[in-house]
């Protein structure tokens, strides 16, 4: 080495040492915080509901994701990377957030629960619409495949990951959150333990609540901005028509519009879905073609800045809103 290269050498070398230093500084201020709770991070909304229900005042939950900002494509800036690193335990799904994925695995992967890990993903296509397959009975609809737009299938293993909206599922990934929060804090694992019980009651009865709304209705279709709703269609025995794939960022081509059409008048649809987070400008198209108005039907990916409810008052909302869209009786 020359000794010209000595102060770059040093240069850099310090300027990396900073860098180290800024995650770690944020890291040891998010962990001094509060000496007295468990600091957990939540990829996005659904994860944060059930940390903060199940660790009630034991736990500082912080979401990555902005009431009214779209989850799926987040970008962390250096602050939020900071918080993952500091975070005593990290709560996320794999393949949902690249970005999360990679702050997790670069800085946490020894304190990250991923909550894909529970139970099996459904297929990408799972309560997807089928001609071949009409006359089937109810609940095999997650062995069809519909036609969909690419989108999150790639990053998710052709998986669809919004599980959260079997509230059975949400459940049992309570209790497996209880497990590792008590690990993370033994002294308070039972109290842990009960929440999560306590909270699967509640989904429970979220969940018989659903079943019962939706047993009659004179239609089982629902057609709907993105994929999102699968495992809400195949709990219910719906079945949805999606204008794009598991990303709501895609556009969906002419010929799937054209196609989402023709479905929509054939099983005479009075509703077509948006969502909170997504421009409603293609549903608005389809129902303008196919005469009919449009809804919201909320994925929860995350709360709109406007809605004060929760978890559990959307789905009650999505709910109501099915059974006026589905003529249910």
């Amino acid at each position: 080495m020359n000794n010209r290269s000595v102060p770059r050498t040093l240069a850099a070398a310090s300027a990396a040492l900073l860098a180290l230093g800024g995650v770690a500084a944020c890291s040891d201020e998010k962990a001094g915080g509060d000496p007295q709770r468990v600091d957990v991070v939540a990829a996005f909304y659904p994860l944060q509901f059930l940390a903060e229900r199940i660790g009630g005042d034991a736990v500082t939950v912080s979401n990555l994701v902005k009431p009214g900002a779209e989850p799926h494509d987040v970008e962390l800036n250096p602050s939020q990377v900071g918080d993952v690193a500091g975070a005593e335990l990290v709560v996320y799904l794999k393949g949902f957030q690249p970005q999360v994925d990679e702050a997790v695995e670069q800085n946490a992967a020894d304190r990250a629960f991923d909550v894909a890990t529970v139970a099996p993903l459904l297929d990408a296509a799972a309560g997807g619409h089928d001609h071949e397959h009409e006359g089937e009975e109810p609940g095999h609809a997650e062995e069809s495949g519909a036609a969909e737009e690419p989108g999150h299938e790639e990053e998710t293993g052709g998986k669809d990951p919004h599980l959260w909206l079997d509230p059975t599922r949400l459940a049992t990934v309570g209790d497996q959150l209880a497990e590792r929060l008590g690990k993370a804090d033994p002294d308070r694992a039972a109290d842990y333990t009960a929440r999560a019980a306590s909270l699967r009651t509640e989904l429970e009865k979220l969940d018989a609540d659903l079943a019962a709304g939706l047993k009659t209705c004179q239609r089982r279709e629902i057609v709907v901005s993105h994929t999102a709703f699968g495992y809400l269609a195949e709990r219910y025995q719906l079945e949805q028509i999606g204008i794009t794939g598991l990303s709501p960022d895609n556009e969906p081509s002419p010929q799937r519009l054209a196609e989402v059409i023709e479905e929509a008048k054939e099983h005479k649809a009075t509703t077509i879905f948006f969502e909170t987070l997504v421009s409603p400008k293609v549903a608005e198209t389809i129902a303008d073609q196919v005469g009919a108005r449009t809804a919201v039907l909320d994925p929860l990916e995350g709360l709109s800045t406007d809605d004060g409810g929760d978890y559990l008052s959307v789905m009650r909302t999505n709910l109501a809103t099915l059974r006026t869209a589905l003529s249910c009786s």
